[in-house]
């Protein structure tokens, strides 16, 4: 039974970023007709292992493995030891897929509602150079995840993924989306999602200014790609590549949260709201703190007429992971109301019984700043119904 159902004083509970993993014939079938000979599709290369192909070219990352993208079930430190191909089927459970087996995967949780993200979707951005193709994925993919709610729009709550390649397609496209129910935005953190250009690009303007206006928060959230940005500092064929490459996809999600306040987007658009996603939480205190004493330093020739940290503070939310060692502290340090929690669920690093863990991490907070962390942000800042 969950929280908000049985009258617990906590509150409501709610998994910030959660996920689904979006069927292989997702694309063929919600796209406009006029791209399907270009969707998103999973095929058998060659050799017979399994590879998504995006505008007909194929992905070469998790080839054979792209059971990984979900993964949940595997038994802990199993991913790339398999003896054959893992498939994307048998890495999705079906609270990944079937949102009648969310609803249950919810309530054995103890989790009320959820806001739910892609899977698929965060891995080809950066592999897709046609503004419109980019904007046909994303409202084949906003189409599905609306109907995938609306089994139960009081528990599951659609996030509209939107890609900045196509700056005009992106508004048409976000307020569509709000029209049809979606609560808050993903955006890719990384430049070649959006063509190369900086956020602060006059060419997005009008993208900021409307989701503003929508009061649509914006997040961002790590991305899987053949060559991401920080490969650089890595060999191929280093022992432990794998981990690195793992840890280090929060760099991304970091990168662009730093961006947006430097630049000057959350000063230009005061009412614009961002959250910071799957990039764990403990280090915010200390990067604000890092970010104020460089302003500091510099503040001549920083387009910010406030600190750093107080553009988090007005506009921000940063989600936490149930592991995280200094929840209550970081918390504690920075305030109760800028933090939200997430469960990661269905992907490889997510496990179960994490709300618990997550409750256990808060429970030395005053009962207030338990029911802000756990449910109570979520609700202010996506204006969910209380």
């Amino acid at each position: 039974m969950t929280m908000e159902g049985n009258g617990n004083s906590i509150g409501p509970l709610i998994d910030a970023d959660g996920h689904v993993l979006e069927p292989a014939d997702t694309w063929q079938k919600y796209i406009d007709p006029k791209f399907q000979d270009r969707a998103i599709r999973i095929e058998l290369d060659a050799d017979g292992r399994e590879r998504l192909l995006f505008d007909n070219k194929p992905f070469e990352f998790l080839k054979g493995n792209l059971g990984g993208l979900g993964g949940i079930d595997l038994e802990k430190g199993g991913l790339g030891v398999q003896t054959g191909d893992y498939t994307y089927a048998e890495g999705s459970p079906p609270g990944g897929y079937d949102p009648a087996a969310r609803i249950e995967v919810l309530d054995q949780e103890g989790i009320d509602r959820v806001l739910l993200y892609p899977t698929i979707g965060i891995c080809w951005e950066g592999n897709v150079s046609d503004p419109s193709l980019a904007t046909a994925y994303t409202q084949a993919y906003n189409r599905w995840i609306v109907d995938f709610c609306s089994h139960d729009p009081h528990r599951l709550y659609p996030i509209a993924h939107i890609s900045l390649i196509d700056p005009e397609g992106a508004v048409e496209e976000v307020v569509r989306a709000r029209k049809a129910g979606c609560v808050g935005v993903y955006l890719s953190p990384d430049l070649e999602a959006r063509g190369g250009k900086a956020f602060i690009d006059p060419a997005f303007d009008l993208f900021w200014s409307t989701v503003q206006d929508l009061d649509m928060p914006v997040g961002f959230h790590v991305v899987v790609r053949d060559n991401p940005a920080f490969s650089r500092f890595s060999t191929p064929g280093t022992p432990g590549d794998g981990l690195f490459f793992f840890a280090f996809l929060a760099i991304d999600v970091m990168a662009a949260f730093t961006s947006m306040i430097s630049s000057g987007i959350l000063e230009k658009y005061p009412r614009l709201k961002c959250s910071v996603l799957e990039a764990g939480g403990n280090w915010i205190s200390a990067w604000l703190d890092r970010m104020d004493h460089k302003y500091e330093v510099m503040s001549s020739v920083v387009p910010l007429s406030m600190k750093p940290s107080e553009y988090f503070f007005r506009q921000c939310l940063i989600a936490m992971d149930p592991d995280e060692g200094m929840n209550a502290e970081v918390i504690d340090h920075i305030g109760a109301d800028y933090v939200i929690w997430a469960s990661d669920y269905p992907h490889i690093d997510a496990s179960y019984g994490v709300a618990k863990e997550m409750i256990e991490s808060v429970q030395s907070l005053s009962l207030d700043a338990q029911r802000k962390v756990l449910g109570g942000n979520a609700i202010r800042f996506y204006g969910l119904p209380d």
